[in-house]
């Protein structure tokens, strides 16, 4: 019997529609860098670039707006930051040209690679894939990793904001060969709910942190393709592209014409040298309602029609020492909920990301206090309290929040003090 492809969703990113009735070493001095990422050419923002110091783990990814915070211990302050973006050439930077505030960091689009070395790719898309498969021993770390992630979380109705959510975490990344889950075990979370935004709809987002680490797709084909499904989608080369100066081979694939359940469609990137994935970003096809509805609601009013318009993932993997490792995902689901007695319907949009700020493979020098293992089908709880300090993240480097985001946390901090 033909096994079947586990979606994405089902297992670990489940929305409940219900009527409402310290990680890495010891604490040190740290130094504090913000700034912005930007095209040389057009002066655009470059979202989710990335920033990592070398001779070290530390590292942060800019946001949607390019913008970014980078928290550097005193022990690295003589180093350089290397900045990498799709597409773009790598900068390294040293820190001491870093300001507190408004740093602008400018990167040159890389150049158009040349036909002659496309004329050198693989030439069947589909084994292509299949060798990024088989080589994940190679490619990627096959010991445990230790590693600490800043994750978010956010509800929205239509374009305003209902749910935030934040936490670090540490996760135990299990080896690429093991079939071992990840573990993760929460460090410190806050979160706050508006439920007078939620109408009479309540979501509460399963999986949480674990979600985020299913779209490592290398882990985890089964979540997406493996040697078994792969023919369901049709594979095809896109135009070559580079990161970090090297030559990176882009992949699409979508499901093919006579599959009709859900699959997904999206671009791969690997990278030319190792065949090892880059990153990944892909789409659940959502257009046969009634079956992808039943990958996402659990629970829902009787009265109420409930299913999605969009499901969207996205995932980036770092090298160092010849190894990959995973190192951000973002995941963006929309729905549509239709009443029986109401005229209008509810739009609500549901984004989770994690960053991996610092990993280490030797477990000794890590410690870890005051943490809550959480477990597959965890949902974080209220928690405003954290929202009262301005300096609650500490050492820890999070993703700079967009502006939508920034006035949220305002408002949330303003409504705490009254209370």
């Amino acid at each position: 019997m033909k096994s079947t492809v586990l979606p994405l969703n089902i297992k670990n990113y489940i929305v409940y529609f219900t009527l409402l009735t310290c990680f890495f070493g010891f604490s040190q001095n740290i130094t504090e860098f913000k700034g912005i990422v930007l095209d040389k050419t057009t002066n655009n923002p470059l979202a989710l670039a990335d920033l990592i110091i070398t001779n070290s783990n530390v590292s942060t990814i800019a946001n949607s707006d390019g913008e970014f915070t980078l928290k550097v211990p005193e022990d690295l302050l003589q180093n350089n930051v290397t900045i990498s973006y799709l597409g773009y050439q790598k900068l390294e930077v040293a820190l001491s040209e870093f300001k507190p505030t408004d740093t602008k960091i400018y990167l040159q689009e890389a150049a158009t690679v040349l036909a002659a070395i496309d004329i050198a790719a693989p030439k069947d898309a589909e084994e292509l894939v299949k060798k990024v498969l088989n080589l994940k021993g190679d490619n990627y770390a096959t010991e445990t990793v230790f590693m600490t992630g800043f994750y978010r979380e956010t509800i929205k109705k239509r374009n305003r904001n209902a749910s935030l959510s934040e936490a670090i975490v540490s996760i135990n990344k299990s080896s690429y060969n093991s079939s071992k889950n990840d573990d993760v075990t929460l460090i410190k979370a806050r979160k706050n709910t508006d439920y007078s935004r939620l109408d009479t709809i309540a979501l509460k987002i399963q999986g949480g942190p674990f979600s985020s680490l299913h779209t490592d797709i290398i882990k985890y084909p089964e979540y997406i393709f493996n040697d078994e499904t792969l023919s369901d989608y049709t594979f095809t080369f896109g135009r070559s592209t580079q990161v970090d100066n090297q030559l990176v081979y882009v992949v699409n694939f979508k499901q093919k014409e006579n599959v009709y359940r859900p699959l997904y469609y999206g671009t791969l990137f690997i990278d030319a040298n190792n065949y090892a994935l880059t990153s990944a970003v892909f789409n659940l096809n959502v257009e046969n309602q009634t079956e992808a509805t039943k990958l996402f609601v659990r629970k829902k009013p009787r009265k109420a029609n409930v299913y999605p318009t969009e499901a969207a993932y996205k995932v980036n993997y770092r090298t160092k020492d010849g190894k990959w490792y995973f190192a951000y995902s973002n995941i963006l689901i929309s729905f549509k909920v239709n009443w029986d007695n109401r005229w209008f319907n509810s739009r609500y949009t549901l984004q989770s990301e994690m960053a991996i700020t610092d990993w280490n493979i030797n477990k000794n020098l890590l410690t870890n206090t005051q943490s809550k293992k959480l477990k597959q089908n965890s949902i974080l709880q209220d928690q405003v309290s954290g929202f009262r300090d301005p300096d609650f993240w500490g050492e820890y480097n999070i993703i700079e929040p967009e502006k939508s985001i920034e006035t949220a946390i305002k408002k949330i901090k303003r409504q705490v003090e009254k209370n």
